[in-house]
Protein backbone atom coordinates (compact mmCIF):
# COMPACT_ATOMS: atom_id res chain seq x y z
CA UNK A 1 0.00 0.00 0.00
CA UNK A 2 1.57 3.10 -0.79
CA UNK A 3 1.05 6.41 1.54
CA UNK A 4 1.96 9.25 2.44
CA UNK A 5 2.61 11.06 5.92
CA UNK A 6 3.16 14.19 6.67
CA UNK A 7 4.93 15.40 10.04
CA UNK A 8 6.23 18.38 11.65
CA UNK A 9 8.70 19.08 14.29
CA UNK A 10 10.85 21.62 15.63
CA UNK A 11 14.70 21.64 15.60
CA UNK A 12 16.31 20.94 18.68
CA UNK A 13 19.24 23.45 18.24
CA UNK A 14 20.38 25.83 15.84
CA UNK A 15 21.30 23.81 12.36
CA UNK A 16 24.36 25.00 10.43
CA UNK A 17 23.92 24.72 6.48
CA UNK A 18 26.81 21.63 7.10
CA UNK A 19 23.96 19.95 9.15
CA UNK A 20 21.66 20.74 6.74
CA UNK A 21 23.62 19.16 4.05
CA UNK A 22 24.53 16.27 6.47
CA UNK A 23 20.69 15.78 6.83
CA UNK A 24 19.81 16.15 2.89
CA UNK A 25 22.67 13.56 2.22
CA UNK A 26 21.77 10.78 4.82
CA UNK A 27 18.20 10.74 3.72
CA UNK A 28 19.10 10.91 -0.09
CA UNK A 29 21.24 7.70 1.31
CA UNK A 30 18.91 5.90 2.82
CA UNK A 31 15.42 6.12 1.62
CA UNK A 32 16.32 5.29 -2.16
CA UNK A 33 17.00 1.40 -1.01
CA UNK A 34 13.61 1.67 0.52
CA UNK A 35 11.87 3.62 -1.68
CA UNK A 36 10.81 6.01 0.30
CA UNK A 37 10.65 9.78 -1.64
CA UNK A 38 9.55 13.19 -0.14
CA UNK A 39 10.61 16.79 0.78
CA UNK A 40 11.90 18.19 3.46
CA UNK A 41 11.34 22.00 4.10
CA UNK A 42 13.11 23.90 6.84
CA UNK A 43 11.76 27.40 8.10
CA UNK A 44 11.96 29.30 11.18
CA UNK A 45 13.55 26.06 12.97
CA UNK A 46 10.78 24.11 11.64
CA UNK A 47 10.74 21.03 10.18
CA UNK A 48 8.35 19.90 7.39
CA UNK A 49 8.62 16.29 5.78
CA UNK A 50 6.84 14.98 3.61
CA UNK A 51 7.45 11.20 2.63
CA UNK A 52 6.03 8.88 0.74
CA UNK A 53 6.65 4.98 -0.20
CA UNK A 54 5.27 1.80 0.77
CA UNK A 55 3.52 1.96 4.59
CA UNK A 56 5.89 0.11 6.61
CA UNK A 57 8.64 1.93 5.26
CA UNK A 58 7.28 4.90 5.97
CA UNK A 59 6.16 3.76 9.40
CA UNK A 60 9.62 2.24 10.07
CA UNK A 61 11.21 5.71 8.70
CA UNK A 62 8.98 7.90 10.85
CA UNK A 63 9.69 6.19 14.10
CA UNK A 64 13.57 6.76 13.26
CA UNK A 65 12.76 10.49 12.77
CA UNK A 66 11.19 10.24 16.13
CA UNK A 67 14.49 9.14 17.90
CA UNK A 68 16.65 11.72 16.23
CA UNK A 69 17.88 14.16 18.75
CA UNK A 70 17.64 17.08 16.84
CA UNK A 71 14.16 16.70 16.18
CA UNK A 72 11.50 17.83 19.31
CA UNK A 73 7.86 18.35 19.42
CA UNK A 74 7.30 15.97 16.50
CA UNK A 75 3.31 15.27 14.94
CA UNK A 76 2.18 13.89 12.25
CA UNK A 77 -0.45 16.56 10.17
CA UNK A 78 -1.51 14.31 7.36
CA UNK A 79 -1.53 10.40 6.88
CA UNK A 80 -3.25 8.64 3.79
CA UNK A 81 -3.14 5.99 0.95
CA UNK A 82 -1.98 7.72 -2.53
CA UNK A 83 -2.30 6.49 -5.63
CA UNK A 84 0.91 7.86 -7.42
CA UNK A 85 3.83 9.79 -5.53
CA UNK A 86 4.13 13.96 -5.72
CA UNK A 87 7.72 13.48 -5.55
CA UNK A 88 8.68 10.32 -8.04
CA UNK A 89 11.88 11.10 -8.82
CA UNK A 90 13.65 12.14 -5.71
CA UNK A 91 14.95 10.49 -2.82
CA UNK A 92 14.56 13.95 -0.91
CA UNK A 93 14.13 17.13 -1.96
CA UNK A 94 14.93 19.96 0.32
CA UNK A 95 13.38 23.61 0.58
CA UNK A 96 15.31 25.95 2.43
CA UNK A 97 13.31 29.87 3.50
CA UNK A 98 15.49 31.38 1.06
CA UNK A 99 13.88 34.85 0.29
CA UNK A 100 12.43 33.76 -3.01
CA UNK A 101 10.40 30.39 -1.45
CA UNK A 102 9.21 33.14 1.36
CA UNK A 103 5.69 33.74 -0.73
CA UNK A 104 4.71 30.21 -0.86
CA UNK A 105 6.12 29.65 2.34
CA UNK A 106 3.34 32.33 3.86
CA UNK A 107 0.74 31.75 0.85
CA UNK A 108 -0.08 28.61 3.09
CA UNK A 109 0.11 30.32 6.37
CA UNK A 110 -2.66 31.04 8.63
CA UNK A 111 -0.61 33.67 10.78
CA UNK A 112 2.18 36.18 9.44
CA UNK A 113 4.76 33.57 10.28
CA UNK A 114 5.16 29.76 8.87
CA UNK A 115 3.21 27.82 11.26
CA UNK A 116 2.56 24.30 9.65
CA UNK A 117 1.64 23.36 12.96
CA UNK A 118 -1.48 25.32 12.79
CA UNK A 119 -1.99 24.09 8.89
CA UNK A 120 -5.00 22.11 7.98
CA UNK A 121 -5.14 19.22 5.62
CA UNK A 122 -5.96 21.30 2.50
CA UNK A 123 -3.64 23.32 3.28
CA UNK A 124 -0.53 21.13 4.02
CA UNK A 125 -1.48 19.10 0.62
CA UNK A 126 -1.67 22.60 -1.78
CA UNK A 127 1.42 23.79 -0.31
CA UNK A 128 3.04 20.65 -1.40
CA UNK A 129 1.63 20.17 -4.51
CA UNK A 130 2.93 24.18 -5.08
CA UNK A 131 6.10 23.60 -4.16
CA UNK A 132 6.84 20.38 -6.70
CA UNK A 133 6.44 23.17 -9.52
CA UNK A 134 7.21 26.60 -8.20
CA UNK A 135 10.31 26.83 -5.87
CA UNK A 136 13.71 26.82 -5.70
CA UNK A 137 15.28 23.53 -4.11
CA UNK A 138 18.40 23.25 -2.86
CA UNK A 139 20.42 19.92 -2.94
Amino acid sequence: MLVQLTYASRTAGILGASDVKDILAASKRNNTPIGVTGALCLNNGIFLQQLEGDKVEVNALYHRILRDERHRDPAILDFSEITHRRFGGWSMGLLSSVEENRQVFLKYSVSREFDPYAMGVTQLRGFFSEIVDNVRWLG
